[in-house]
C-alpha cells in the first residue's frame, strides 16, 4: 500500500510510521511527502528517508482551487492508496477529498469527539484537557471529511492526565501513544481488520 503524507511542520508521526515501515512492522510504502511548508522538518526527514517531496502551498499556488489540484496531481502522480495527515495544519481542498474519500487519515491529540474542531491543534488541545479537569486523554486516529476532526473514528489510545501536569508534560505522554497508535492502525487497515468505507 502506498502511503502519502501531508505534513506543515515536524513530522514525527510521518517518521514513527516510516521507522515502522523500515522494521518490517509495517507492510506498506511512503511514496510521497507534501507540506504547505517549504522549510519544515517533515521535508528534511522525508528527503533524508529518500522520499519524493514537494512544497505545495499558498504561495506556490495563490488560488485555492489550483493548490487543490496540484496536491491531487501530486498524490495521483505516486499512485497514492492512503493519504496520512502529519501535523497537516490546513484544510483537504474538495476535489482531493472527493477522490480519496475514505482513505484520508488524521491523528488528533485528545479523546474525540471531545476537543476537538477548528482552532483545537497542538498545545491548545493539552491546556484546554488540563483545564477541563480530565482524568485521560490520548490520541484518535479518525477520517478526515469536510469538517475538522469529525470524521468517523478508528483507534484510541488512552493515557493518564496527572494532577501536576504541565501541557508539555500531558503532550509528551499523549505522542508517545500517538507514534504507536497510528502505523498499527495502518496495519490493521492493510490487514483488513479495520474496514474502511468503499
Amino acid at each position: 500500500m502506498n502511503l502519502a503524507f501531508l505534513a506543515s511542520h515536524g513530522g514525527s508521526n510521518m517518521q514513527a510510521i516510516i521507522d515502522a515501515i523500515k522494521k518490517g512492522q509495517l507492510n506498506a510504502n511512503p511514496v510521497l511527502c507534501i507540506s504547505n511548508n517549504s522549510n519544515s522538518k517533515a521535508l528534511e526527514r522525508a528527503r533524508s528517508e529518500g522520499v519524493a517531496c514537494k512544497h505545495l502551498s499558498s504561495s506556490t499556488h495563490p488560488d485555492p482551487n489550483d493548490l487543490d489540484l496540484a496536491i491531487l496531481d501530486a498524490l495521483n502522480e505516486h499512485q497514492t492508496d492512503l493519504v496520512i495527515l502529519a501535523g497537516y495544519m490546513k484544510k483537504i481542498g474538495e476535489r482531493t477529498l472527493a477522490a480519496f474519500r475514505g482513505k484520508i487519515l488524521n491523528i488528533h491529540p485528545a479523546l474525540l469527539p471531545k476537543f476537538g474542531g477548528k482552532g483545537m491543534y497542538g498545545k491548545r488541545v493539552h491546556e484546554a484537557v488540563i483545564a477541563a479537569e480530565e482524568k485521560e486523554s490520548g490520541p484518535t486516529v479518525h477520517l478526515v471529511d469536510e469538517k475538522y476532526d469529525n470524521g468517523p473514528i478508528l483507534a484510541r489510545a488512552k493515557v493518564p492526565v496527572h494532577p501536576n501536569d504541565t501541557p508539555d508534560d500531558l503532550a509528551a505522554r499523549v505522542l508517545k501513544e500517538e507514534h504507536r497508535i497510528y502505523w498499527q492502525t495502518i496495519s490493521k487497515i492493510i490487514s483488513g481488520e479495520v474496514n474502511l468505507p468503499s
